[in-house]
């Protein structure tokens, strides 16, 4: 099979990277990380580290894809730094877990917030609605490549301009001095092992920091479009979150947004009614739209990958080189619906975040070993501050793992429960080398 043609450009890059980031995490987590962190300042200093995580990890993959242009992020990469098995491993992992899971649990949320901003609606109609927008967003995904990412385009700008005038509008209607509430000093929350695994829940909103790697095989200039898409996708989300969680928290009392799942509806219904609130959920499924799209074209790259590396996977790869993956979209649209339907939002949010942050480490790592190994190998772009922002990823993406582990056993089963099973069938499907 000949490569996918360079259809891609920088502009829908970063577009994909600031929609597969701004999805369902920031309208959620602060919930989660305020029942156990209950200080504004904690949950703002985290929403900072998890972007200061998430570009250090975007300028160390921005030199691996840049260096490897080839699409599917760590199944690539990961098979060219240490060793096949762990590429693949990290593939199917990546297709279940690392977009299958959030195309679920983003379409778990669009039900739950059109609901909320369509109260007409009949009861039980949140899951439904949730799997159609899966299944819609497949089927518009398997109509060609430019196509999709013009659809895609479209959807993420209308995204970015809505969650900047809601963020605004916010903070403009909300009480400035609920930023400094605080039930215990941020000295004692910041040592809390709460606060690591409550950035596990942030992590899980930043993630979609490496999107671009993803499609690295079908972007116009890689060596040179890649670490811009990442650098300047990320930077945007950063300060998009930033804007959203003031909002959040001047909008309504720590005790009333603690533990809330639909944060967004809480707080601004706090500052302004029902009818408000109504109308920013509607707002925030309309932007989900553009994430279950971004995870579909992206997720659907990571499993043709694993195709091209390993033969017994074929049956993924696309039919001609200017086609979409059609299989490999199906497939991801089947998982994503099966998790939608049996699992519950927190439960996925959870389990998403510690196994991905695992990969995510090994491949940040990779630029390390591939500099002391191979020094000459041609690198286009040279990650900024080099090694402090891979060494940095790795050691907060380490805590947090480590953190997790102790506090929430059942997620470290899971995960490692996940990785078995897909080194089992590594040893089952690929023929040894």
């Amino acid at each position: 099979m000949r490569a996918p043609e360079r259809q891609l450009t920088v502009g829908t890059a970063t577009r994909l990277v600031v929609a597969s980031m701004v999805g369902t995490g920031v309208f959620t987590t602060t919930g989660y990380f305020l029942a156990d962190v209950p200080s504004a300042p904690a949950a703002l200093l985290a929403w900072g580290l998890g972007g200061v995580l998430a570009l250090c990890g975007a300028l160390s993959y921005a030199e691996l894809a840049a260096a490897l242009p080839r699409n599917g992020g760590e199944v690539a990469l990961l098979s060219r730094i240490y060793h096949p098995a762990l590429g693949f491993v990290a593939g199917v992992v990546g297709v279940v877990v690392g977009f299958a899971a959030p195309i679920a649990a983003a379409g778990i949320a669009f039900g739950d917030y059109s609901v909320r901003a369509f109260p007409g609606l009949p009861a039980g109609a949140a899951l439904p609605i949730g799997v159609g927008v899966v299944v819609a967003s497949a089927g518009a995904h398997l109509m060609g490549v430019r196509r999709a990412a013009r659809t895609q385009d479209v959807f993420t700008s209308l995204k970015i301009v809505s969650v900047c005038v809601l963020g605004v509008v916010g903070i403009a209607l909300g009480d400035p001095a609920r930023l400094a509430v605080a039930n215990v000093s941020l000295a004692r929350a910041v040592t809390d092992l709460d606060f690591a695994v409550g950035l596990v829940y942030i992590a899980f909103a930043y993630t979609g920091w490496n999107a671009a790697a993803y499609i690295a095989g079908e972007l116009e200039d890689p060596g040179r479009n890649i670490p811009r898409a990442l650098a300047l996708g990320t930077l945007a989300v950063v300060l998009i979150y930033l804007l959203l969680n003031s909002a959040f928290l001047v909008d309504a009392p720590m005790e009333a947004l603690a533990g809330q799942t639909e944060i967004a509806y809480v707080a601004a219904e706090s500052a302004a009614g029902e009818l408000a609130a109504r109308i920013l959920s509607g707002v925030v499924a309309l932007g989900l739209l553009s994430t279950i799209g971004a995870m579909t074209m992206t997720g659907a790259r990571m499993a043709e990958a694993l195709a091209d590396e390993y033969p017994a996977l074929g049956v993924l790869r696309r039919r001609a080189p200017d086609a979409p993956p059609r299989r490999a979209i199906l497939l991801q649209a089947v998982l994503a619906v099966l998790m939608a339907s049996t699992a519950t939002f927190d439960a996925l949010l959870l389990y998403v975040g510690v196994t991905l942050s695992l990969a995510a480490l090994l491949t940040t790592a990779g630029v390390i070993v591939l500099r002391v190994r191979e020094p000459d190998l041609p690198r286009p772009y040279r990650a900024f501050a080099y090694p402090l922002t891979p060494l940095l990823f790795i050691a907060l993406a380490g805590w947090m793992i480590i953190a997790s582990i102790l506090s929430k056993p059942a997620a470290a089963l899971a995960t490692g429960g996940t990785l078995f099973a897909a080194l089992l069938l590594w040893r089952l499907t690929v023929p040894k080398r």
